[in-house]
């Protein structure tokens, strides 16, 4: 079975999710939500692997499951850390810059 690379920890997306919360910035939420659910996807998938089955198929079912769910998790963590750079978050803090809480507060 695959194993899935996190760029993000749990802490991290759900501190992005609270900033983006704050001053009403969905887009990195909605990413970060995105993100939480393929991690869901990709667990749910790995039991499914170990329960007993007298199915090759069933196995390579969820196998395949895991692996599209591995490859959009790793396309959405790289987006996420591109809309963070661009957006010019502070990355050790997971802050969002002044600029852009100004300009979604008017």
């Amino acid at each position: 079975m695959v194993e899935l690379e996190n760029k993000f920890t749990a802490l991290q997306l759900a501190i992005i999710n609270n900033q983006a919360a704050l001053y009403n910035c969905a887009c990195p939420v909605h990413i970060s939500m995105q993100i939480t659910n393929l991690r869901k996807l990709f667990d749910y998938q790995k039991t499914c692997v170990d329960l007993p089955s007298e199915s090759d198929v069933h196995i390579q079912v969820h196998q395949r499951i895991a692996e599209v769910t591995k490859q959009a998790h790793q396309l959405m963590e790289q987006c996420l850390d591109e809309i963070l750079d661009m957006e010019g978050w502070h990355r050790a803090k997971l802050e969002m810059p002044p600029g852009l809480r100004t300009r979604i507060e008017h």
